[in-house]
């Protein structure tokens, strides 16, 4: 009888790709990785605290920045409960039932992915400006749209409403019906089966979801830039304000700004991870 562990090992190796290969691979991911990722980074920071902590601290405090910082947190806690409500609408629609014109809804869904930013906020602006559809009612009765704060969280919903529902969709077709039905047959109503057997099922994925509907939301650019009209501390956001700092030449105060956004990020990223690990092992 063949020795077992040294049968495992030749199988191993023979399964294994060449060291040269192996490091050639490692050492391409780690260039990309530094070159796209740890210095961008690097040198957001480095440039933000180049006139020194003072000078950071006045550029992040000067009242159109945290206007800008504001306005973005706002739109975030508008249109992410938003797109939570649409994501676990539609996944729970699309996975449990069978209705015509399906395909279709799900295929809309991916529809922000497939259409620019900016054509999505000049779409707004020929619905709800002075000579759109619906601008001269909403002008009748003095509600603005664009070049406001409600067109920013308008195109921003938009842009970012496919993120909850594509990661809820695979995940509630995977648990399959199976404990829904036991539920009903126990008696339970449909929120009662819904808060106590779905959502728990498919919690993690809803928060993977929100994360990443939170980063697009807080880094959007194109769609608000069309319908914020740049108005200074009313309706730019943080990506806008970096733009206008930047134009203006004043570097320093633009990648202070950007530092924020890059905060935010790299939160956003433990948080992902998180609840990744989270939802790999449920």
């Amino acid at each position: 009888m063949p020795n077992r562990p040294h049968t495992v090992r030749i199988i191993r190796q023979e399964l294994t790709e060449p060291r040269f290969l192996r490091w050639t691979l490692t050492v391409v991911v780690l260039g990309f990785f530094t070159l796209f990722l740890i210095l961008p980074l690097v040198a957001v920071f480095m440039s933000a605290f180049s006139k020194g902590l003072d000078a950071y601290l006045a550029a992040i405090r000067e009242p159109d920045a945290r206007s800008a910082l504001w306005l973005t947190l706002l739109t975030a806690v508008i249109a992410v409960p938003c797109n939570l409500v649409f994501g676990i609408s539609a996944g729970w629609a699309i996975a449990k039932f069978d209705f015509p014109g399906k395909s279709f809804l799900t295929t809309l869904i991916d529809l922000p992915f497939a259409i620019s930013p900016v054509i999505s906020g000049m779409v707004f602006v020929l619905i709800f400006g002075r000579s759109g559809v619906f601008g001269s009612w909403f002008i009748d009765h003095n509600i603005r749209v664009v070049f406001a704060v409600p067109g920013i969280v308008l195109a921003t919903i938009f842009v970012s409403f496919p993120f909850v529902a594509r990661e809820i969709i695979p995940l509630m077709e995977a648990e399959g019906n199976d404990e829904e039905e036991a539920a009903c047959v126990l008696g339970a109503s449909g929120l009662q089966t819904f808060f106590r057997v779905t959502l728990p099922n498919i919690k993690w994925g809803v928060l993977y979801g929100v994360i990443l509907c939170n980063a697009r939301v807080m880094g959007e650019f194109g769609a608000v830039s069309v319908l914020s009209g740049h108005i200074r501390g009313l309706t730019n956001t943080l990506p806008l304000q970096v733009e206008i700092l930047y134009n203006e030449y004043n570097f320093q105060a633009a990648f202070a700004v950007a530092s924020l956004l890059a905060l935010l990020a790299l939160v956003t990223l433990v948080l992902k991870t998180v609840s990744e690990r989270h939802l790999h092992q449920g």
